[in-house]
């Protein structure tokens, strides 16, 4: 099981507390599974159309910035084995 950490807003939105675990080894994987057990999710972490990642999210897991790898990529060993999360996080921006 992959253990998922949503930041806050996606959270209450899914209506979900604390992580998210789902059946995945590749960032695809993971974002077509959150997006099937929480519906209200489509088209928050990535664009309907083009499926590509929305501008101000970003992915990381063990220490590292996964946001332009493949999605097919497999997740880091850590992550697979359960023992570090992926974190979906929401980019800073303004001024």
């Amino acid at each position: 099981m992959t253990r998922v950490v949503l930041p806050y807003h996606l959270r209450a939105l899914a209506k979900v507390d604390g992580e998210v675990t789902v059946e995945a080894a590749t960032i695809s994987q993971v974002l077509d599974a959150l997006e099937a057990a929480h519906p209200v999710l489509r088209g928050t972490l990535r664009d309907p159309g083009s499926g590509k990642r929305r501008a101000f999210v970003r992915f990381f897991a063990c220490q590292e910035d996964l946001s332009h790898t493949g999605y097919d990529v497999p997740l880091p060993a850590a992550v697979l084995a359960g023992s570090e999360p992926f974190l979906v996080v929401g980019a800073m921006a303004g001024g």
